[in-house]
């Protein structure tokens, strides 16, 4: 099943409306991610929320509807892990071990992230590609700095941004969800993918 509509965003425009299509946001993140999106439903994420079930439609048009927004504000919401873990680190390969270890400890905390982007492939192809490509670009632009800085080689682009993409992702769901007791922690693992960075697996 796919979204086929794309019904526009309710933009809240009180302080009120804006907390209450939080906690359904928030409600939505718990109910997709504990049932999926084909078992979940607006009566059981309306519940979730604390909020009545007529004033759902005030925020959103249907179920496919705040799936979608969840998926956007996800992506929003790992955008700011990272920007906030990067804080005011200017080197290029400490920058991306921060924002690493910031997305490892948004996963961490965050674990439905995994199961609501994986639906979203099947549910709403466009929001699924546009997370992966929006972070794809922000990797690549922060590549683009570290080659202005001299701390990086020419030549990365965008091929370099999805592997490096890739690492990430797979590194949060090993450690962030599939965590293990005896695990590194975030800023170990963070600093052993920099190393690896930095040094590449050549002899």
């Amino acid at each position: 099943m796919s979204i086929e509509t794309a019904e526009k965003p309710k933009i809240p425009r009180t302080d009120r409306g804006r907390r209450t299509q939080r906690k359904l946001l928030d409600a939505a993140a718990k109910e997709f991610g504990e049932r999926g999106f084909h078992e979940a439903s607006i009566s059981s994420i309306t519940r979730r929320a604390g909020v009545a079930l007529g004033s759902f439609y005030t925020y959103f048009d249907s179920k496919d509807a705040i799936f979608r927004a969840l998926v956007v504000d996800m992506s929003e919401a790992v955008k700011t892990a990272a920007r906030d873990a990067i804080g005011t680190e200017t080197a290029p390969l400490a920058v991306e071990r921060a924002a690493l270890e910031g997305f490892l400890r948004f996963a961490a905390e965050h674990k439905e992230i995994y199961r609501i982007i994986d639906e979203a492939e099947f549910v709403d192809p466009a929001s699924y590609r546009n997370h992966y490509e929006t972070i794809a670009e922000r990797i690549a632009d922060r590549l683009s700095q570290g080659r202005a800085a001299g701390a990086m080689r020419s030549g990365l682009g965008e091929v370099e941004a999805w592997a490096l993409m890739g690492m990430n992702v797979f590194l949060g769901l090993r450690y962030a969800i599939w965590a293990r007791d005896g695990d590194p922690d975030a800023a170990e693992i963070a600093s052993a993918a920099n190393a690896l960075l930095a040094r590449g697996v050549g002899k």
